[in-house]
This record gives C-alpha cells, structure tokens and sequence, in this order.
C-alpha cells in the first residue's frame, strides 16, 4: 500500500487505540484517505480474524469505496474487499471487508445479534447522522457490551463534534488535519432576489468557468435542479466542457461515469449532496455551492419521510468548499451574500430529530427494547416515538403492549416504509406498482388529485399533462423489484390497497356545497375547487399538503362503501354515543356505525342514561366555564378568603376537579340554557365538610350583625370584605370586627345615606376624625344624635322629634 494520504500520518494511533481499548473515533477532513485507508490498515494490522464491515449512507459510497480498495490491492471487487447494497453485491468466500449500506447492518443485527463471524465495525461519515446510522452503533453498542466485548467499533467523520460521540462509546478520538490546498471564496454581491434559482445558479456556473481554471462541481438539491441547470448551461459554456449530472436515482455506470476523470477538456459535474463525502472526483479546482440541500423529513402530508429543500448549513458549505482544494488550489463559488452567510446553521439536524420513525420503531421492537434502554447520540422525542408506534400497532405490526408482531417481522424485511410494506404483504398484484408510485415523487405535475392517472402513466397509458419520464422509469424499476416473491392473492382495488396503507386517511365527504372531507383518523381535508372527485362520498387521501388544520388533498383514490366493510370489518362497528355539542349547544344522543372518526351511519338515541347525559354535559361545561349565580358567587368569595388548609376554591382548581364535585349534580342539565339556570350553590357547599362550614360561617360570614340586630350581607366582592351603615348604628363599638383575619371595611353613612367616611380602624375613626366630621353633621342633621364622644354612646338609628 502506498501511504501517501493524509490519514498515513495518524493511522498509528487509531490502531493503537483499537489495540487498546477496541474503539475509536476518527475526525478527518474529506480526502483525507479515510474511507479506503482504515479498513485495509486494520486488516493489515491483524486486529481481527473476522470480517470488517463498513457502513456507507450511499450506494454509490459503498460500490466506490470497495472498488478503490480492491484496485490499491490489484484485485477484483469482490475477493478480499466487496460490497453489499441493495439490488447489487459482489462477495466471496475470502472476502475480509465489506463496505455496506446503512440498513444491511440493522438487519445483519437482527438475524444474529453476536455478529458471527464480524471482527470489526467502522461507521464511515457518521456526521450524517442517519437513523440506521445512529440506531446501528446503538444496538453494537449493546452487543459488545452484552455478548462480544472482543467487537472493534469505529466512527469516522468529517464535520463531526466528535465529543459526544467518543462519550457515548468511551472511545478515544484521533484527529486527522489532511493536507488540503488553499481553496478562495467567492460570495455573491446581492442576494439572487426573484431571479429563478436554476438560472442564477447557471450564471454562477459560466461566471466560475470563465475567472478560474479546472474542472467544476456544482451543488444542488436534487434531479430537478440539476436537469434545469444543465439545460441552461447546454448552449453557454465553451465547447471543451462536458456535463455530467450525478445523483442517486442514476444507474451506478452513469454514476461511476460522472465521477470518472475528464478525457480531454474540463467537466461541469452536477451534483447532489452525494458528492460531500466519500466520493474522489479528479481534477475538480472549482466548486459551485447552490446553497441547498435535501434532507429527509417526517411529513405529516404523506405520513411517511420526505425530502424537503433546506438551507445548507456551515459545516455542509464548508465541507463542499474543501472539494475544490483536493489535487490543488482552487476556488469556491457561494450562491449567497457574506452577509447571508452568518445566518447558517452549524451543523444539519440528525434524522432521528426530524425523520419518521416508523421504521425505527419497528427495528426497536424486533430487537425488544425501549429506546431508553440503549445509548444514542440525540435520543428519540418520546411524543414523537409513541406515533410512530401507534402507527405499526394500527398497521397490526405490533400488539396492543407495543411487542413485535410476526406480521410486523415479516414488514420489516421488505425496503419500504411500514405503511407500504402492509399494503404490500396484504395486497395484489397492483400493491408494487402503488407502493413505488407512494414512495417516489408524482410522476405527473399539475394533474387531478386521482391516483389511478398515476398507475396508468406507469402502464404505458397516454396521459394528459406534463410527464416525468425518468421518475416513471425509476417507478417502474422499483415495482419490478418489490414485486418478487410477492403473494398476489390479496385484494387488487386500488381504493382497498391505499386504505390498507392509509386506515387513518380514509376520509368522508362532509355535508355541504364545498369539497370538506374529515378523516378517519380525526382530521380534516379539503379537495382543490373543480377536481373531478370533489363529489366523492368516499376516498383515501394519499398525499396532503401538511396544513394541521385543513390539509389540501394532493393525491387521492376512490373507495366504496362496500370494499371499506369488507376490509375493516373487525374496525367497524355501532357505538352509543352521549356527546356536547358546542354548535348546537346541547347534549346529542345518537346510535353511530363508525369507522375511527367516520359516522358511516346515525341514529337516534332515545333511552340514554342519565350518567351519560352527565358526563357529556361535563364537556360542555368545560367549554362553557362556571356560570355562577348570586348565592355561589358570595359563597366562592367567602371560601377563597380562607386559609391553605381549606379546599381549594379556585376557578382553575374547580374545573380540573369538575368530575369529583360537579358531576353527581348535572343528572337534569343538558343544554346552555339548562346550565345558565343551574344553581351551583350547593354542589360548592357539598365539598365541604360540616365542621368546614361552621369554620366558614364564623371566620367569614355571610351576614353583619349590627349592635342594634340588624343583619347586613357583607360585600365579598371588593378587595377586602365591606358593609355600609349609618353611623349613629355603630356607636359605642370599640373594637373593629374582623373577617377571616382581616378587618371589615365599613362605609359609614349620614342620616341621608350618603359616605361620610370609609374605615378599616373604627376605633382609630372615633379618636380621629370623627371630631371633624360631628362638626360639620351637627349643623346639616341636627335632629340626630352626635355625641362628644361616641364610644360611651348607645347605638341608634332613632332622631329627636321635630320642634325638641
């Protein structure tokens, strides 16, 4: 082996770490010599008898990496180095390394937990940070823990933050710097503005091409960007130039040709994100970043993963940049401001934050284990978790305690999500074809939402609008592949097949003019105005735009009312229901054939029981809030003047609470009407106990009682307790009186009833101002009494007669 690459320099540490303590993790910069350098330098060490597997996120990763190696030992892919992907491998009986796709060792794993005959496991560009990826050294981890503590792990990566990774694995970290050639950016002078991102990234392209030397890689999101670009770069770039798209979907020897060295003149290599890592491209000096990048996504409008177009982060920018500095100094052209530049993420989120985890989940249950029993870099969200587990439990791939079906391993070996791969076991001979139509992009743009256009253009059929011809032919790949060893004596409906997938998207037209749908799953769906199955009574709905409130219906397929019956009998079924009614305002009493949220048929209800009227009437107290009257309002103020020992009173406490103390009371309640009139006095009193209520009627009662008997309704409605009286009523009071601790506020009043003062101190009142106040009431009431001083005085509400 020639040890001319960066990773020549350290690669003594990484195997005395692995000799060590049998982990690692490598930090290396891209064309460091990582991907083909450590499995041959640990096979040359002899750290293990048994096989060094390698994990790749790409196909394309996989196949090249083991090519590259296997050309370093002049050999053949396949003797001591080989690979294995999906729907390619290339393996023997001597075969020392296999470089495989991330979802070959989850599986591997699965069938034999102690990895017979595996020595060693590298994971190659882990800061991509793939569920398989991550759900893979989870489950080593534990396997090396629990039953091969002689299993060698790596991770390699290139932007990694590498700390929380040798944390997780107690794993020393070994760092890399390469040997890059200065690579000069370029940003743009203006943001593009509402230029087309195609055309404005095909000007940056032909601007790089004529004020820097080389080869160019071009950066863009996806197949459809890339075959605009390349179609406004055909008649603008010097003849010399040959373009060569580049992307997954490609057939690996168009791939292996986009990465293949230029024969003569320069190339403009058109890439995805597939070209950040792992990949060799020779004699690139330019690199064109695009500034996007697709990454997968949970996306409630299909139920399932999708690839959305995100910003590019730091570490992705400057990870594209390093392409351009591999074989010599080159350039790096950004479609972006310097300024824009600052708004970048750090690092890309890990599919574990973002992605579905359906097939996640189900990996979990085969292996039966909780999440919280294995050590993962970012740990699922648990909400998000226990979805995606409700999803397998209604697709019946676990049981109702979340453990694994055999029909949910039998989904598990099939390449598609959980959904399709259900529809797929259960189904004909269409469910293939369907399944590839739901998990690649619509081969059809700008047409009607029926999905049964969709599998006539994939049989041939002539189909008005505008066609994507190569995502028909990669459907079509794909339905052939699934559709070996199928069992085609399933239903063939395509309704059936998309209801199989989608139970909880079964959806019912909703009465009225407009084209409303609610689903079976609970949630509401619109048709686009004027689509010709805006009249349907049933459909599913196989791909909505994602709005949490009313989703627009972007694909769907009809469904009869028979064929629902026959597939969910065991689902379908009547239900007395008891419920509120916010619309009407009252209790509803129905008998209901229902299908999840459908009402496939309805009822009156005429003998409902008086506790389920009660309980249904509860919701719509809830929705309603306390109405209390006059009695319950002074009632709720006097309890909340006591203390923390006494019941909580509370609004917020007493409708958390409305089962316990409310609902033996709402036998006779079942409209708004009704609760407006409902008297709550005596349901609040029932939550006291009889001691309570004598505590409460002598630390805050509902009545004053004058020095002369009288019997004042004390105000609990203010800030502080508070009555009013005549003046002349309290005479010879000494002391204030007290209400829960706090003293009443007393508005003493003139003979006219009108203020003359407000006091909280009668005391402090007779001593004080009461001198100012007999001055001036002497000469306007002089018929009543106003004693020097009033505290030796009797009470009264009597004057002198007229003329004494």
């Amino acid at each position: 082996m020639a040890y001319d690459l960066p990773i020549d320099d350290v690669m003594p540490q990484v195997i005395d770490a692995l000799r060590a303590s049998g982990r690692v993790v490598l930090q290396a910069p891209p064309g460091a010599g990582k991907t083909t350098r450590v499995p041959l330098a640990m096979l040359d060490a002899g750290l293990t008898a048994g096989k060094i597997i390698m994990l790749e996120p790409r196909r394309l990763a996989a196949r090249a990496a083991a090519e590259r190696m296997s050309e370093t030992l002049g050999q053949e892919v396949g003797q001591t180095v080989g690979f294995r992907v999906r729907g390619a491998s290339a393996i023997s009986a001597h075969t020392r390394i296999e470089v495989v796709t991330e979802g070959i060792l989850t599986r591997m794993l699965q069938q034999d937990p102690d990895l017979p005959g595996v020595g060693a496991v590298i994971f190659d560009e882990f800061h991509e940070r793939s569920l398989n990826a991550d759900l893979g050294l989870a489950l080593c981890l534990e396997v090396a823990s629990a039953l091969r503590d002689d299993l060698l792990l790596v991770a390699m990566s290139a932007t990694l933050d590498a700390a929380p990774v040798a944390t997780l694995m107690a794993a020393p970290i070994v760092t890399s710097e390469g040997r890059s050639f200065p690579v000069t950016p370029h940003w743009l002078d203006r943001p593009i503005g509402t230029q087309r991102f195609e055309q404005a990234a095909a000007d940056l392209v032909v601007h790089a091409l004529n004020t820097s030397p080389g080869s160019a890689l071009v950066f863009l999101p996806g197949e459809g960007e890339i075959r605009r670009v390349e179609s406004a770069l055909r008649d603008r770039i010097p003849k010399d130039c040959t373009i060569a798209p580049l992307f997954g979907a490609m057939d690996f020897k168009a791939q292996r040709a986009a990465i293949a060295p230029a024969k003569t003149g320069r190339k403009i290599v058109l890439a995805t994100s597939i070209a950040e890592t792992s990949l060799t491209i020779e004699g690139i000096q330019i690199v064109v970043d695009g500034g996007k990048a697709r990454r997968a996504r949970f996306d409630p409008a299909s139920g399932m993963s999708r690839l959305v177009t995100d910003r590019v982060t730091r570490a992705e920018a400057t990870q594209r940049a390093g392409r351009a500095g591999r074989v010599s100094e080159g350039t790096a052209y950004k479609l972006w401001t310097k300024g824009e530049e600052g708004a970048l993420a750090a690092f890309p989120p890990a599919e574990i934050e973002v992605g579905d985890l359906s097939s996640f989940a189900l990996e979990l249950a085969i292996w039966g284990a909780q999440a919280s029993d294995l050590s993962f870099v970012t740990p699922p969200h648990e909400g998000r978790l226990a979805e995606a587990q409700s999803v397998l439990q209604m697709l019946g791939a676990l049981d109702t305690n979340a453990r694994i079906t055999e029909h949910g391993r039998a989904l598990a070996k099939l390449p598609l999500h959980p959904r399709l791969a259900h529809m797929v076991a259960k189904g004909g001979r269409s469910a293939p074809t369907l399944a590839a139509i739901l998990a690649e992009r619509d081969p059809l743009r700008g047409a009607p939402v029926d999905l049964s256009l969709r599998m006539d253009a994939v049989a041939g059929k002539r189909i008005l609008g505008e066609v994507n011809h190569a995502a028909l032919a990669h459907i079509r790949q794909e339905a052939k592949r699934l559709a070996q060893g199928q069992n085609t004596d399933g239903p063939d409906t395509l309704g059936v097949l998309a209801a199989l997938a989608y139970p909880d998207r079964v959806a019912m037209r909703r009465k009225g003019d407009s084209p409303r749908f609610v689903m079976s799953g609970g949630k509401g769906a619109v048709m686009p105005d004027g689509d010709p199955m805006a009249n349907e009574r049933l459909l599913v709905a196989t791909d909505l735009d994602g709005d949490p409130r009313e989703a627009r219906i972007r694909q769907a397929v009809r469904l009869s009312d028979a064929d629902l019956r026959a597939t969910f009998p065991e689902q379908i079924g009547w239900h007395d229901v008891c419920t509120w009614s916010r619309r009407e305002g009252r209790v509803l009493t129905r008998q209901q054939e229902r299908f999840g949220a459908l009402v496939l048929d309805d009822r009156a209800w005429s003998d409902a029981g008086p506790d389920e009227i009660a309980l249904a009437m509860l919701d719509g107290v809830r929705q309603l809030g306390l109405m209390p009257g006059k009695a319950a309002k002074l009632f709720l103020a006097r309890a909340r003047l006591m203390g923390s020992d006494f019941p909580d009173f509370s609004d917020a406490h007493l409708m958390e609470t409305l089962d316990d103390w409310l609902l033996p009371h709402l036998s006779n309640v079942r409209s708004t009407a009704d609760w407006k009139g409902f008297d709550l006095h005596p349901a609040l009193l029932a939550r006291m106990s009889w001691d309570e209520q004598q505590q409460l009627a002598k630390a805050a009662p509902a009545h004053f009682t004058t020095p002369l008997g009288r019997k004042l309704a004390i105000d609990y409605e203010g800030a502080q307790p508070q009555i009013s009286l005549r003046l002349q009523e309290v005479f010879g009071v000494t002391q204030h009186p007290m209400i829960a601790g706090q003293p009443l506020q007393i508005t003493l009043l003139s003979p006219a009833q009108r203020p003359v003062q407000v006091t909280t101190d009668l005391p402090g009142f007779w001593a004080g101002s009461y001198a100012d106040v007999r001055k001036d009431m002497r000469a306007r009431y002089p018929r009543h009494p106003w004693p020097e001083d009033p505290t030796q005085a009797d009470p009264t509400l009597r004057a002198k007669p007229r003329g004494t």
